[in-house]
């Protein structure tokens, strides 16, 4: 797990969900044809951002929401052998409830 690692500003440690390997109607699909993963978990985030008039904005999102974002959103990274995404609050589309 990442738990050495923690963001700063406003940025958030996603961990991407599985992607579904199955249609509606039963057909696998297989590695090369799925999709970017859009759907992620928190794994942590940084204190927030700076308003201008100095005064800290917390995230509205936490450790372990399920957050929904764009397809090409955060930079990939790999801590301890896991792959991550980091990425700024504002590419987080909202939180899966």
């Amino acid at each position: 797990m990442a738990s050495a690692f923690r963001p700063l500003h406003d940025r958030v440690l996603v961990q991407a969900l599985a992607a579904e390997t199955k249609t509606a109607g039963g057909v696998i699909i297989p590695d090369t044809a799925q999709e970017k993963p859009q759907e992620g978990k928190v794994i942590s985030t940084g204190p927030g951002a700076r308003g201008e008039d100095g005064k800290l904005i917390k995230p509205d999102v936490k450790k372990g929401d399920r957050v929904l974002y764009g397809k090409w959103s955060g930079t990939e990274v790999k801590l301890d052998g896991q792959d991550y995404l980091i990425m700024k609050e504002s590419d987080i589309m909202g939180i899966v409830e």
